[in-house]
């Protein structure tokens, strides 16, 4: 399917036409030709559109992280990683639509049904904004929560559909020995433990 009409984009992007190569409920994969507002030409750029996510940092009372392990499929390894999950819309992706759910809600489910905690009575959902998880090739974006403090979910029982292995609360020094060490890959919790420390809520220096 291919798509002609120029569509107009913000801050003087354009996209001239958009070729649609594969689409499911995950993800879009286009060729447009856009004009960015710093060139004279258009460029022609294949990209994956996917939804975006909420990436949870779950805060026990005691400053400790929640963090689960969990089976990644594409790169045939588990790893530890912050609770996470996509954003569904009613239209699907690449469409305009509108979010099923609110994005902090999306974040509350997304921590009790991957690491089996909640918020505390007195716990508060804090935004600290979103990140682009590889720009050069997806759109895709995570909106970056710390939930604290957090308890465990009475009577939680993990949903098998999900492959997480584990489920277990780091001190900031084992996480930061975990980063150091590479035994934290993932794109998410680097990200996330980055900002966390650049807002002054955990704190990544040697002591």
């Amino acid at each position: 399917m291919k798509q002609s009409n120029i569509v107009h984009g913000d801050q003087g992007w354009e996209t001239v036409s958009s070729e649609r190569h594969f689409a499911d409920a995950h993800v879009e994969v286009v060729t447009d030709q856009v004009q960015t507002p710093t060139r004279t030409r258009p460029r022609t750029w294949t990209i994956v559109h996917r939804k975006a996510a909420a990436v949870i940092a779950p805060m026990a009372q005691d400053g400790k992280l929640v963090l689960i392990c969990q089976e990644r499929i594409p790169i045939r390894e588990a790893i530890w990683e912050m609770p996470s999950g996509q954003i569904d819309v009613v239209a699907g992706i690449g469409d305009p639509g509108y979010p099923t759910e609110t994005i902090e809600q999306v974040a509350l489910r997304e921590l009790r049904e991957e690491a089996g905690y909640e918020l505390a009575k007195d716990g508060e959902l804090i935004p600290l904004g979103h990140y682009f998880s590889s720009p050069g090739f997806t759109d895709e974006r995570g909106y970056f929560f710390l939930a604290r403090p957090v308890v465990p979910c009475p009577d939680y029982v993990r949903d098998e559909s999900e492959y997480i292995l584990d489920c277990r609360a780091f001190a900031i020094s084992e996480i930061r020995r975990m980063i150091a060490e590479n035994e934290i890959r993932d794109g998410n919790t680097l990200g996330i433990c980055a900002r966390l420390a650049a807002r002054g809520f955990i704190s990544m220096e040697s002591r």
